[in-house]
């Protein structure tokens, strides 16, 4: 894996946690996804751990 595709999916997923924390916080709230918060932040971690391979 490159690393442009590396930092790409490391974007991703900072942006994706970032999402569901301020869903938590009720900052920003999209109701289509306001019942998979928990699983944004599976995703994101999920994210995380592929690119650092």
């Amino acid at each position: 894996m490159s690393n442009k595709t590396r930092n790409t999916l490391k974007l991703i997923a900072v942006v994706v946690v970032l999402l569901a924390v301020l869903m938590e916080m009720q900052i920003l709230i999209i109701p289509m996804l306001v019942a998979y918060k928990f699983w944004l932040v599976v995703i994101g971690f999920a994210t995380i751990l592929l690119a650092s391979r």
